[in-house]
């Protein structure tokens, strides 16, 4: 049974543990714990304080200690999209990782993972909405892919875009039920 099932015991119960793995260029970047919210065999939403050492100011938005991130992870899409929130629970946006679908190890397996490659290409939308900014585009120039693996490169530029999009048009959060 998933940690959102339909039992209502089974929501009360503390939910399962699972280690997020983030690897770049063939590499683990962060191996972090988090708390599975829920997987539906597709979809995957974890909860996690911020695992960076310290502050990391990008200029539009400051991650920091006491920071939550409701992580949303799919076998079928090129992305992840994070929540973030204050420690105050005060939204502050979403940050989306062009990425590989998630490959999932089941938290009843030990340890369950989730593992997700970084493309480099990256989306900031802020919490009103009105900051919507591409990033690390020259990062995913300089990765080599589109040499590489130019079908990757394809799915992560429309990945990239349909974001963007959604981000604007207002039908961003629909993304993440």
């Amino acid at each position: 049974m998933s940690a959102n099932s339909a039992d209502p015991s089974a929501r009360s119960a503390t939910p399962a543990t699972v280690d997020i793995v983030l690897v770049k260029a063939g590499r683990t970047k962060i191996r972090y714990p988090a708390d599975l919210l829920h997987d539906d065999g597709t979809h995957v939403v974890v909860r996690a304080a911020w695992a960076g050492a310290g502050v990391r100011d990008f200029g539009f938005v400051r991650f920091e200690p006491g920071d939550v991130f409701t992580e949303h992870y799919w076998r079928d899409r090129w992305y992840a999209v994070k929540e973030v929130r204050d420690a105050e629970g005060t939204l502050k946006g979403w940050y989306c990782d062009i990425a590989r679908p998630a490959e999932v190890t089941p938290a009843d397996v030990t340890p369950g993972e989730v593992v997700c490659e970084d493309l480099d290409l990256d989306l900031w939308r802020s919490a009103d909405g009105r900051t919507v900014l591409r990033l690390d585009e020259d990062e995913f120039a300089a990765s080599g892919l589109e040499t590489t693996d130019p079908r990757a490169a394809s799915a992560a530029r429309a990945a990239l875009d349909e974001l963007e999009l959604r981000a604007h048009e207002g039908d961003f959060e629909a993304l993440l039920t």
